[in-house]
């Protein structure tokens, strides 16, 4: 899939046939926070927001940016299946 991710707007998107889905984001400094991810509801439930969170991880890792999770997505259903990216996380 074709995933965008425009730095100055700090988002990641990625066209479905339902429509746009995207995560947002915002950064201060070298802290990374997610706040929102939206998949059209067509789309929901076929692995577009992992897709979009995979990307935005991956990208903080490549800039060393640690991530603040403020999307319940990214919180509560992202990142439990996907333990690899804990180390992004800010110490508590």
């Amino acid at each position: 899939m074709n995933i965008t991710h425009d730095e100055a707007g700090r988002r990641f998107s990625l066209p479905t046939p339902a429509g746009q889905a995207e995560l947002i984001y915002h950064l201060a400094g070298q802290v990374m926070t997610i706040t929102h991810t939206f998949v059209p509801p067509p789309a929901r439930g076929s692995g577009v927001a992992a897709q979009l969170a995979t990307s935005a991880f991956e990208f903080a890792r490549q800039h060393q940016l640690k991530v603040v999770p403020a999307c319940p997505y990214i919180s509560q259903g992202f990142l439990p299946r996907h333990p690899q990216y804990a180390d992004l996380l800010p110490q508590a």
